[in-house]
């Protein structure tokens, strides 16, 4: 399958699952001289009126999204081409020394950046872009609205965390994990980890599936890695305060969010939310309640449903 001219082949010295429907593949801002890890599903037409791109939460390692974006993808019989843009830093075997070298390059306002240079090369290819974040991909794709609303036609936000996300039940809980010194300390035990077999890790979470056990594997045994999450999830405690409220109602109507009934990311800013967002024809979609936060790891289908049927209710498919 051929890659779309910004995106470069990529040689993962680990395989996931078999069968694979997309392409591995790497992100490189030449401008800004940062990559990321990307996958690739090609559509089955050379129709380029429009194209997914996905942005994860943190860890943002695209391979967790593989299964539930196999699923909008098959959704949609292929017609829509998907790309699901890693974050910078976050997987092993690109760039590996330059968090520890300049953290700043895996800091928000970097990943933005880096977003918003692959936006600008898709839509030389493609007429619209549909924008799918999760967790805090959802605040990154916002960004992306805002700075490119002539690109973006629309936004599908999962379990979105926008505002206030040190206040949440999580980020109570975890805020302290996040500061220095702590991630570069934190990271250096992942060169022990990497040696942990991975049937231990698998014991660990019985109800993950073996692929997305081996994703997190990946993660844990990459000092780099390891040291980008928790560097960018300290600037995400900071940066995350206040709602952008005038660039919800601005583009309200490009925009759809799906919550959890309990969200330990979310936390009292959903219902703050709520009562701003019913103000404006905002789309809101309350999942059920066994699926979580962390959705990608094995209850990808349902949402995958929710995507679809956005997809279809905006005529994209």
């Amino acid at each position: 399958m051929a890659l779309p001219s910004f995106l470069e082949n990529f040689s993962s010295s680990r395989t996931f699952s078999t069968n694979l429907p997309y392409v591995e593949a790497q992100r490189r801002s030449k401008i800004l001289n940062l990559s990321s890890h990307a996958l690739w599903w090609p559509s089955r037409t050379d129709d380029t009126s429009t194209i997914i791109i996905m942005v994860p939460g943190n860890p943002g390692l695209a391979h967790f999204y593989a299964p539930f974006l196999t699923a909008v993808h098959d959704k949609c019989n292929g017609v829509l081409p998907i790309v699901a843009c890693g974050l910078v830093g976050h997987t092993s075997g690109i760039d590996d020394k330059r968090p520890f070298d300049d953290p700043s390059s895996v800091c928000l306002s970097a990943q933005v950046e880096h977003l918003v240079d692959l936006v600008d090369a898709a839509g030389s290819i493609y007429n619209n872009i549909v924008i799918m974040g999760h967790s805090i991909g959802s605040w990154l794709s916002l960004q992306l609205l805002k700075a490119r609303p002539n690109l973006v036609g629309y936004t599908f936000l999962l379990f979105p965390t926008i505002a206030h996300i040190a206040s949440t039940p999580a980020g109570q809980t975890l805020s302290w994990l996040f500061r220095p010194p702590l991630p570069r300390l934190i990271s250096m035990t992942a060169c022990a980890l990497r040696f942990i077999p991975g049937s231990v890790l698998a014991s660990l979470f019985p109800d993950w599936p073996l692929p997305q056990v081996m994703v997190l594997h990946s993660l844990i045994g990459s000092p780099s890695a390891v040291y980008s999450t928790l560097t960018m999830a300290h600037d995400e405690m900071k940066t995350l305060k206040e709602p952008d409220v005038p660039l919800l109602r601005a583009f309200s109507k490009r925009i759809h969010l799906y919550f959890a009934p309990e969200d330990r990311w979310v936390g009292e800013q959903k219902a703050l939310l709520l009562k701003e967002l019913e103000l404006y024809d905002v789309k809101v979609t309350h999942g059920p309640d066994d699926i979580p936060h962390a959705f990608v790891i094995n209850h990808g289908e349902p949402v995958a449903s929710q995507c679809f049927q956005w997809l279809r209710d905006t005529q994209l498919v």
